[in-house]
């Protein structure tokens, strides 16, 4: 006679049918593994208001729908990274509606040039945000019901299960009980004894991992929309030697939320750049590439704030009470000194700043004397030069590009105008473009636009006895862009709860073991044990196996007839 015996589930009394009552006890026995919704299906003609209105706010609040609205906002994304935004860069937002005649006006309507802000945008958000409000907070209070509950009692036929296994054995069974309680619990199942059986459950991990998921991307939600709605960004270019002070009319450009207070968000302090050091790769194939990139600045924060020393880094910003500043560009301003045709000076060695063009730092621009200076005929009027400078210049006859970054041989380039620059119109104007709509040309002997390339310490003479132009120098600068973007912290929070939330939904599995002990008609105590997981899986089988050896030994010796030979014999898969 085996010791072993299994009951092959599916199989059914001899007039074919379940016994009573048998198919509602083993959906008891696997209840409450999730705390999934259960679906309804509506009774459509029935409905009502209040009917229609529980349908929608239960499509709302399931996981597909969630999932749906999750989809539609990165779908909704994708155009806010590929079509120009007026938050982010205004000038390409003109310049895409001038190419674009037709696309131009359809994007206006559809609100592609600020997508975030959009309308439909905004819908998708606020209802992803309620769907899983509405998802989170039933389920959370089920789990905790869950958690203060206990497992529910063994069911009639534990061979029904998908893992199951029995022996026989001489202990009572009392003792058997006993030692399933003690090492379930040791096991860290959550064990206690209903009737003749044990019954013990694990994996409550697994929804708490589900529901911190969840919880994680209704925090993610909430810090972007927050920093979206108070954050900003600014540039400033700073000449070496000058400073900046954190307020609304020192940016050149400056860009903000919605719900942002200049008055009250804008973090107090200031900052004066001592110096930029770059360094360069000299030879090789990566010559050029720069190896040491750095601002030394010196810093206060508050009005009467103490001053303080700071290196600033490409990526290792200056942190001011939750305000960064980084470092972002670098480039060169020759330095000139500009008289009128009496040679009275009207610019006395000052910095004009171009903006680079390629990595060797090729750099353009504008220089633009806008008052004191007279011509020969002693009229007020304004100069202009459009300005290209090569810090490193590959000399006679090479093309007008640097070959290096730094200020090995710097070259620079004017050409000159006069008139009126058209700056005291009133109208926004960059400063590094001549607007030569009412500008003249000055003309060379042979008549073209007067030109000259100029090394440092030489000076240009203006034709018709004009002036003349001195290069006396350069003087480096560097681009900071401040930023502020409230809530960082949480999202960055949220993303890491998020991801473990996610590793624990996925690899924790909640499961389920019943033990029961009975005396068999002969005498002899007969063990059955079984296991039951939300998802069909080897982890049931191998860890019922286990615990099934472990049991085994303590509540059987050698005098113990019938002695099983395999300890567990996992259930085959139901009938199909």
């Amino acid at each position: 006679m085996s010791g072993t015996s299994k009951t092959a589930p599916g199989k059914t009394p001899a007039n074919g049918a379940p016994a009573p009552g048998e198919d509602q006890d083993l959906g008891a026995a696997g209840s409450q593994l999730t705390t999934a919704p259960k679906e309804e299906t509506p009774n459509l003609p029935s409905l009502g208001v209040i009917g229609w209105a529980r349908w929608f706010w239960r499509q709302l609040t399931s996981m597909r729908v969630a999932l749906l609205l999750l989809l539609l906002l990165s779908l909704g994304a994708i155009p806010g990274s590929l079509i120009p935004q007026e938050g982010v860069d205004a000038m390409k937002v003109e310049e895409f509606r001038g190419k674009h005649d037709v696309l131009g006006p359809l994007y206006d309507k559809l609100g592609l040039f600020h997508v975030y802000s959009s309308v439909w945008f905004s819908a998708i958000y606020i209802l992803l945000f309620v769907s899983l409000i509405g998802c989170i907070v039933p389920r959370t209070w089920q789990f905790v019901g869950q958690l203060r509950g206990r497992p529910p009692g063994a069911p009639r036929r534990l061979s029904r299960l998908p893992a199951c296994t029995t022996w026989r054995t001489g202990a009572e069974p009392e003792e058997v009980r006993e030692a399933a309680l003690k090492l379930l619990r040791k096991r860290r199942f959550r064990a206690h004894a209903v009737g003749d059986a044990v019954a013990a459950e694990k994996g409550y991990l697994r929804e708490a991992g589900n529901l911190a998921f969840h919880v994680a991307l209704i925090v993610m939600l909430i810090a972007f929309a927050w920093g979206q709605l108070f954050k900003y960004e600014g540039n400033k270019l700073i000449l070496e030697g000058d400073g900046f002070s954190n307020t609304l009319t020192q940016y050149d450009d400056f860009k903000s939320g919605n719900l942002f207070d200049p008055d009250h968000d804008l973090t107090p302090f200031s900052f004066s750049l001592k110096d930029f050091h770059g360094t360069y790769e000299a030879t090789g194939p990566n010559r050029g590439t720069p190896r040491v990139y750095e601002a030394q600045v010196t810093y206060s924060e508050g009005a009467y704030g103490d001053e303080k020393s700071k290196v600033i880094e490409v990526n290792k910003p200056l942190e001011i009470d939750g305000s960064k500043v980084y470092l972002t560009a670098h480039g060169y301003a020759p330095i000139l000194t500009v008289k009128d045709a009496k040679g009275n000076v009207v610019m006395d060695k000052e910095a004009t700043a171009l903006l680079p063009l390629d990595s060797n730092v090729t750099s353009s621009g504008a220089v633009m004397v806008r008052d004191g200076y007279r011509n020969a005929k002693g009229e007020k009027e304004q100069l202009g030069f459009n300005a290209f400078f090569l810090p490193t210049y590959g000399g006679e006859g090479s093309t007008m590009l640097s070959t290096f970054p730094a200020l090995l041989n710097p070259m620079l380039a004017l050409s000159a105008y006069h008139g009126d620059l058209g700056v005291d119109a009133g109208f926004a104007k960059s400063i590094y473009q001549l607007d030569k709509t009412n500008l003249e040309e000055f003309k060379d002997s042979d008549g073209e636009l007067f030109k000259k390339q100029l090394k440092i310490g030489e000076t240009m003479t203006l034709p018709n006895g004009a002036g003349t132009v001195t290069f006396d120098g350069v003087q480096e600068w560097a681009n900071f862009q401040v930023t502020r973007q409230p809530a960082s912290g949480w999202a960055l929070a949220g993303s890491v709860a998020a991801i473990l939330g996610l590793a624990g939904s996925l690899f924790i599995q909640r499961r389920r073991v019943w033990v029961r002990a009975v005396k068999g008609d002969d005498g002899v105590t007969v063990v059955e044990m079984a296991g039951l997981g939300r998802s069909e899986s080897a982890k049931v089988p191998e860890e019922l196996g286990d615990l099934a050896a472990v049991l085994y030994e303590p509540t059987n010796d050698d005098d113990t007839p019938d002695s099983p030979d395999t300890h567990v014999v996992p259930a085959e898969g139901p009938e199909k």
